[in-house]
């Protein structure tokens, strides 16, 4: 890991204000999703900005039809909370099941969703229940979000401030996880909707991504039997030493089995 500076920024302002300044530099929040590829050298800041003191960003409360969670909210925390756990059971379980106790309590749900790996879990979430993600200065619908491998549509020294989830009527998440990470190999989310059903994927390919075959059949009726004989094809997805694409395309029709019989429960 190569030298850097760093700063402890008071409020959203100033921290936006010194990245600006500072075109090497990057944010910093739980750490457990940018540490690790900086120790690999895969990522060289010259100056880390700690969001450590912006404590108004870690809030989680319910507004209307939506939960909002603070960008800072640790992963416990938003397993933990009563409000996500009453209305989104499905993210409440999401945020439990990511990595240990030790990542749970420092990894935040904005970092986790800016650094956008693509086999992190929160993207599945924020993708199926149709969230907004909104930053300093804007509002992104989460369609528009995740642009590519650790890509997304945030622009440099663009900070997300917050997470606006609307409350679906069921939701559920199904992982096939790594034994060493608990990364993803293959994470789906389901979300029912007075509206419609969104079904999204994280962890076969380059990016999370929505299933509209799944979605149109579950829309009919469901039921883990409405996905019988619906896969996404292998192409395009992930293969290496820890599954093929041919075995990432079984799985998330196994995986959205399985969340379906876990929302309805």
């Amino acid at each position: 890991m190569k030298n850097f500076a760093f700063h402890r920024p008071k409020s959203v302002a100033e921290a936006v204000a010194a990245l600006k300044a500072c075109p090497a530099g990057k944010f910093l929040a739980g750490g457990q999703s940018l540490l690790p590829v900086m120790k690999l050298g895969m990522a060289e800041p010259s100056d880390l900005f700690s969001l450590a003191e912006l404590r108004e960003s870690s809030d989680i409360r319910r507004d209307g039809d939506r939960i909002i969670v603070g960008a800072l909210a640790t992963h416990d925390a938003v397993h933990r909370s009563p409000v996500v756990r009453e209305s989104i059971r499905g993210l409440s379980q999401l945020a439990g099941g990511i990595g240990d106790a030790q990542v749970r309590n420092r990894g935040t749900l904005g970092g986790s969703i800016a650094h956008a790996d693509p086999a992190a879990d929160y993207p599945a979430a924020v993708l199926a229940l149709g969230a907004t993600i909104q930053t300093d200065r804007r509002r992104l619908a989460a369609d528009d979000f995740f642009k590519g491998l650790f890509e997304t549509a945030l622009e440099h020294g663009e900070l997300v401030t917050a997470i606006h989830f609307p409350i679906p009527q069921k939701s559920a998440y199904a992982k096939f996880g790594s034994h060493a990470s608990k990364y993803a190999l293959v994470g789906v989310m389901v979300a029912q909707f007075a509206n419609g059903v969104r079904v999204a994927v994280t962890g076969a390919a380059t990016k999370p991504f929505r299933v509209a075959a799944m979605e149109s059949a579950l829309g009919k009726s469901f039921s883990p039997a409405a996905l019988d004989g619906i896969s996404v094809p292998p192409e395009g997805l992930h293969s290496d030493l820890e599954a093929s694409a041919l075995y990432r395309s079984h799985l998330t029709g196994v995986m959205a089995r399985r969340a379906v019989a876990a929302a309805q429960t």
